[in-house]
């Protein structure tokens, strides 16, 4: 089966105006290329991965950028709101693996001091649609590769 969002026409103009919104939240697209692709790692999604990969680029990543996505916390490529980003990301995209608060009151603390209330409202909408789409994709056992998009 196709990506049940790319089936029902009205259901893929529904997350067409959801990410334009989110690309309106005055994020730097790349920040949000990043955040994509840690969440569809951490969610084992080889379709996003491979398409948040070309994306990425067509953003102007760089290619050790990419690489280091997995590793950020020990990689020089990022800015410390490029790593509150992804630190977001795991807290909200890990949220079965915790006990108590979702995104502890550090991780929360950190990207509220980075990022504008218009900004964290486009990421917290990034991280849930990449993992709404990670399902879809898991779901129907979507393929990276070329035929993605």
């Amino acid at each position: 089966m196709k990506n049940p969002a790319m089936v029902l026409p009205d259901a893929m103009k529904g997350v067409r105006n959801l990410l334009k919104g989110v690309h309106q939240g005055g994020v730097p697209r790349r920040t949000l290329e990043l955040v994509h692709l840690r969440a569809s790692r951490i969610n084992g999604c080889g379709a996003c991965v491979h398409g948040g990969v070309a994306s990425a680029k067509k953003a102007g990543e760089s290619d050790a950028r990419l690489h280091a996505v997995a590793v950020w916390r020990e990689a020089p490529f990022f800015t410390d709101a490029e790593r509150a980003a992804p630190a977001l990301t795991e807290a909200a995209a890990r949220i079965a693996d915790r006990t108590g608060q979702a995104v502890p009151d550090a991780v929360w603390d950190e990207a509220a001091g980075r990022f504008d209330e218009d900004q964290l409202a486009a990421l917290i909408l990034m991280i849930a649609t990449t993992d709404f789409f990670n399902r879809l994709d898991a779901t129907v056992q979507e393929p990276a590769g070329p035929t993605w998009n």
